[in-house]
């Protein structure tokens, strides 16, 4: 299992464990963070864009430019913006810390 530490717009921390080859995004909603991803991890939306801690970043693949697109789609940006939809989980990534951005989206209501 994947450890990965969400916090939430409001400053809440939610600790959550997923499996190797999941994706973040996946991770996310089944732990109730309110990330919509309307386009199923399809990378045609950026309504399940994250802000990965700054220790973190540097340590995923770089994001493709189809991502940095989508990216540039989305409300508050920061530089270690990245949709979780892409990040795949793996042992590398376990203590992974994310933020969901106060603009978060979920029309789902997860």
């Amino acid at each position: 299992m994947v450890r990965v530490t969400f916090i939430s717009a409001n400053g809440e921390r939610v600790e959550a464990e997923g499996g190797t080859g999941d994706s973040l995004l996946k991770l996310a909603q089944n732990s109730g963070m309110p990330l919509e991803g309307t386009c199923e991890g399809q990378m045609a939306c950026s309504t399940c864009h994250v802000i990965v801690a700054a220790d973190w970043f540097a340590r995923l693949p770089r994001a493709s430019e189809d991502e940095e697109d989508m990216l540039d789609l989305a409300a508050g940006v920061a530089r270690t913006s990245r949709l979780a939809c892409q990040i795949v989980l793996d042992e590398a990534l376990d203590g992974l810390e994310v933020r969901i951005p106060g603009e978060s989206r979920d029309m789902q209501r997860r």
